[in-house]
């Protein structure tokens, strides 16, 4: 089935990950049988990303975005080639979704396809916070900022929580932060890509903003929540890598404690993925305590993880 890509009216494409329906709303409608889902063997750095997008949980749509934008750049440089307009678009994204949804991993991975198709120079990430941008006095920020994007020439600047710039009113320094990245996305717009991220709601209100913004983005992402199966999975993928098992009680009751903290907690207070490896290393650290106090270490201990071992974050 395909993904949601929806086409605004100004150009912005918005894509839907995870999501139960999946319907292409472009204007010209491919017949997707008649595409061959078989990458050509010359294409080694699609292949190589689709490997790595493989062994992340829920990234089945995302695998497919990106394969989408390798076509295009790919069939660009084909187009050139024939003398044939290839016109260069803004690579600029904006992640929107919870924690813990892998926004941050995606954002390392479009790097390096990039990098491999020379879309980018380097290919490398740059995390940066408000703090990161935003300085003490008049002409701080601008400053702070034109360095920040100056490291990531050749690369991606990747800026988790973006809507707290625009968080203190008319005299916040966050706004001028603003600003000097939306210069920058159209002065250098080929020489790096600038994803902002962050919460759903929060993300559509910075987009207000700067009356720049909102055209300067065409690709737009949503990272729904994982489910229950996909947060059990991520776990035991975690479990596996480290050599340890669930016992069938502790399978159980982490799976009970999940749909617990979903059906109770604020969506966005949970943290998806993270929370699901924070629990996963403590109760490794709480079943080293008790191996240690039975001081029982045959092979089936040591790899067990019991009940009682379990430790969530609300304890």
């Amino acid at each position: 089935m395909d993904q949601p890509i929806r086409l605004k009216n100004n150009g912005q494409i918005s894509i839907v990950l995870n999501s139960q329906k999946r319907t292409l709303y472009a204007k010209d409608q491919p017949n997707s049988q008649a595409i061959s889902k078989e990458i050509p063997p010359e294409h080694t750095a699609l292949k190589d990303i689709e490997d790595e997008l493989g062994t992340l949980v829920g990234m089945e749509e995302m695998k497919r975005m990106i394969k989408e934008i390798y076509a295009w750049i790919y069939v660009n440089k084909k187009r050139e080639d024939a003398g044939l307009k290839a016109g260069k678009q803004a690579l600029h994204m904006m992640f929107k979704g919870n924690p813990g949804t892998g926004k941050t991993t995606v954002a390392r991975l479009i790097g390096k396809l990039f990098q491999k198709m020379n879309v980018l120079s380097k290919g490398h990430l740059i995390e940066a916070e408000r703090a990161d941008l935003v300085g003490e006095y008049i002409g701080h920020t601008a400053q702070k900022t034109r360095d920040l994007v100056k490291k990531a020439i050749g690369g991606i600047l990747f800026i988790d929580e973006a809507y707290s710039l625009g968080r203190g009113g008319e005299k916040d320094f966050g706004k001028e932060a603003i600003d000097t990245l939306v210069k920058h996305m159209e002065d250098k717009q080929h020489e790096f890509i600038l994803i902002l991220a962050g919460y759903s709601r929060e993300m559509d209100y910075f987009l207000t903003l700067n009356p720049g913004l909102h055209s300067r983005f065409p690709l737009v992402v949503d990272f729904p929540d994982y489910t229950i199966l996909q947060l059990m999975e991520i776990g035991e993928r975690m479990l596996k890598e480290r050599e340890y098992t669930l016992s069938h009680e502790a399978e159980k009751k982490l799976r009970e404690h999940l749909l617990w903290v979903k059906t109770h907690l604020n969506p966005v207070s949970f943290s998806n993925g993270r929370y699901i490896r924070n629990v996963i290393e403590k109760s490794i650290r709480t079943q080293a305590m008790r191996l240690l106090m039975q001081n029982s270490y045959d092979r089936h201990d040591l790899m067990t993880i019991r009940s009682n071992d379990l430790t969530f974050e609300d304890n």
